[in-house]
């Protein structure tokens, strides 16, 4: 138990010195600084693996916790850790996401792949657990968090509590873990009040993801050409939010599902609509709910179990029962939430019942394409609008089609601002930049020419920007044009993919470009990447590889220790989805 310090009231002090004394010493021995009576502090070292920033802002969240409480806590980027100290942990909570095809974050990977190597030391003494998020509508679900989890404890590690998932929203999980992590590694007999108080929002006044903001649409207009593709430039006003963003951040953003999807949807279901519990106690719609607050797009393999459990479909039930990932992404891939209802119909006596095996309809990140200091008031989106056939039915993306096809002038959506800490230009703004942006991986890059401009950055830009053809493709031609003219941009070289016989992608003309590249890079030089996490990210990974290799005369091993090296230097950064 611990008791508070007070100053005697003779002491020779002002009164406005008392208090602070008083405050400083309570407050050092409730921290184990002083006196015998203080209870022992615990040692936690807090590891974390982020890509947009949600895992760092988590780590940091659950740092402060443990600071009220009797903990002693270290956090570490996973990309920073010194792995010689792992053996030595007493106490480990790893945090971390997973991202494309179940992989580790970049900041994370490294460490990652040695762990799952033969190298690492065994770890008897160390005691852990694993927060791990995901999103279930990927077939390799917090895969990345499910490798830590298995790993240390094949290597003798201890498990604190088991691993908690984590599907997209991370309030009521990391809630939960965070509190059944804190209780199990405070000393018995102890009570700590700042267990069980935190949520996984992370502290903003204002407007936040728990609290959007309903933004006027100032501009909403396609970007593209003639021709079936579409890329809309959205511009939102910030007015009265108090929101802030830097370049680099991402904008979340909830949709509305189809109205005439929902409207089927009702027509199928087994019960009449009725009203269901909403916020604060009240009752809304269900046609409502489906509308702005449920997920009914893609299914996921969670959805269908539920389902399957309502349903007499002999299909489902074999389904479930073989369990076989193949199967399940073949079943899933291009169906929703219309389909199990009209081709497998489930057993609902009600619309609470039929809304509990759904989840909440979640927001969608964007990057943000301008630059603050060039918009104030403003924030703007570059979003390629997503439509596809499946399984003879015509859909898209939710948020995508939203923004092209249901705005109104009387619709606010939601928004709010996502910081990504992980995505940032060079402080020293003579740093030479090099962005490769192909598609809508244009939106940060817009950005960051603003910026620089605006800062009268002195450093060197370079821009590759690709997509399928020069003549209605060439998104923001005339601002890039712009940044060439008034020097902003020092090179620019695009890539064309469909305008002549042999595709041509952004990383072959860092191939093309390689001595200029490596150049640029033996100066400083920071390298940017966004876009397509699967298939572009990945060549152009390798391109820059066999630049080191060609250009740099390094060995396979080296370039990719020089590669590394960047990456751990922050001179080597991706938004990648």
């Amino acid at each position: 138990m611990v008791f508070p310090i007070q100053l005697p009231d003779d002491a020779p002090f002002t009164p406005a010195q008392r208090a602070w004394l008083n405050d400083f010493l309570s407050k050092a021995l409730a921290q184990g600084k002083m006196g015998a009576t203080a209870q022992p502090t615990i040692p936690v070292t807090v590891l974390y693996g982020s890509q947009t920033g949600t895992a760092e802002g988590l780590a940091k969240k659950l740092v402060k916790t443990l600071k009220k409480a009797c903990f002693e806590p270290e956090i570490h980027d996973m990309a920073a850790y010194e792995r010689a100290k792992l053996p030595k942990e007493k106490n480990l909570l790893v945090i971390t996401s997973t991202y494309g095809d179940g992989e580790a974050p970049d900041a994370a990977a490294e460490f990652h792949s040695w762990l799952m190597s033969d190298a690492p030391p065994r770890l008897e003494g160390v005691s852990y657990s694993v927060l791990a998020l995901g999103d279930s509508s990927y077939p390799d679900f917090c895969k990345c968090g499910a490798d830590f989890d298995t790993r240390l404890a094949e290597l003798g590690a201890a498990r604190i509590h088991d691993r908690v998932d984590v599907d997209v929203d991370p309030d009521e999980p990391y809630a939960r873990w965070s509190t059944s992590v804190l209780a199990a590694l405070a000393p018995s007999g102890t009570r700590n009040p700042a267990i069980g108080q935190e949520s996984a929002e992370i502290d903003q006044e204002g407007h936040s993801k728990n609290n959007p903001f309903p933004a006027m649409v100032l501009d909403n207009h396609n970007l593209n050409g003639p021709g079936e593709k579409q890329t809309h430039h959205m511009a939102f006003s910030l007015e009265g939010s108090g929101l802030a963003y830097e370049v680099g951040d991402a904008l979340g953003v909830y949709p509305m599902n189809p109205p005439e999807v929902v409207n089927e949807l009702l027509a199928n279901l087994p019960f009449k609509a009725g009203a269901i519990p909403g916020p604060g106690g009240t009752e809304i719609p269900l046609r409502e709910a489906l509308i702005e607050h449920y997920d009914i797009g893609v299914l996921n393999k969670p959805l269908v179990q539920k389902w399957q459990a309502r349903s007499g479909s002999p299909f489902l039930r074999s389904l479930v029962a073989a369990d076989d990932p193949a199967a399940w992404d073949a079943f899933c891939r291009g169906r929703e939430l219309i389909d199990l209802v009209i081709d497998h119909p489930a057993d609902f006596t009600d619309a609470e019942e039929f809304i509990s095996v759904l989840k909440k309809l979640q927001p969608r990140l964007y990057s943000i394409s301008s630059s603050p200091r060039a918009h104030p008031g403003e924030v703007h989106l570059s979003v390629g609008i997503v439509r596809y056939q499946t399984h003879g039915r015509k859909r898209g993306g939710v948020c995508s089609t939203f923004f092209a096809d249901r705005l109104t002038a009387a619709t606010k959506p939601r928004v709010y601002v996502h910081s990504n800490p992980a995505f940032r230009l060079p402080a020293d703004g003579n740093v030479p930049v090099i962005m490769v942006g192909p598609g809508t991986g244009i939106a940060p890059f817009r950005a960051f020419l603003e910026d620089r401009r605006a800062t009268g950055a002195k450093g060197a830009n370079w821009l590759f920007f690709g997509n399928p053809y020069r003549a209605s493709d060439f998104l923001y031609e005339e601002e890039i044009s712009g940044f060439l003219a008034d020097g902003t941009l020092s090179r620019l070289d695009l890539a064309w993919s469909r305008d002549q016989k042999e595709k041509l992608y952004v990383q072959h003309l860092m191939i093309q470009q390689g001595a200029q590249l490596w150049s640029w890079l033996q100066a400083g030089a920071a390298f940017y990447v966004c876009g397509d996490a699967s298939r572009m990210a990945k060549d152009v990974d390798q391109a820059l590889h066999s630049v080191a290799r060609e250009h740099g005369k390094l060995t396979d091993d080296e370039a990719a220790a020089f590669i590394s090296q960047m990456k751990k230097d922050k001179r080597y950064l991706r938004d990648v989805y």
